[in-house]
């Protein structure tokens, strides 16, 4: 099992880094060899479900997740969500915070709990550094663009 914290700060409103976060297709175009597939209608809500899809051919795997706490941020108070990994290969969850920052910016915290089966602990290292900078990426990446 591995934990990852990411953190970022955007010159963005609450509710701007909220949308370019949680806009689940979205993460499909920032993140390399995936497609996200969204599930229930919109609006995300408790409940929402989604599958990304990475790698290619043979040689990929669905991760399905469930929105299990949605709470946008309102009135300055910040936003939370957290998703469930609820595959057969990838397990665990994430969370999506956005809290307001120094200087009027958006402060993001992106906390992940990640179990790849049949991975054993020994691959624990290289499935943290590579989440660490994937995850990263894609942060970096959705906070940037419209």
């Amino acid at each position: 099992m591995v934990n990852i914290l990411i953190e970022r700060t955007a010159p963005l409103s609450l509710d701007e880094a909220w949308r370019r976060l949680t806009e689940w297709q979205r993460h499909g175009e920032v993140v390399p060899l995936t497609r996200v597939r969204v599930l229930t209608p919109p609006p995300t809500h408790e409940g929402t479900r989604f599958v990304a899809r990475s790698g290619l051919g043979f040689l990929s795997v669905d991760d399905p997740m469930e929105v299990t706490v949605w709470h946008p941020p309102s009135d300055g108070e910040p936003g939370l969500c957290r998703l469930e990994k609820r595959g057969r290969v990838v397990r665990g969850w994430a969370e999506i915070e956005v809290r307001p920052g120094p200087g009027g910016r958006t402060r993001v915290l992106w906390r992940e709990e990640l179990r790849v089966r049949p991975l054993p602990a020994l691959a624990d290292p290289l499935l943290g550094a590579t989440a660490r900078y994937v995850f990263g990426r894609a942060a970096n990446r959705l906070l940037r663009r419209p």
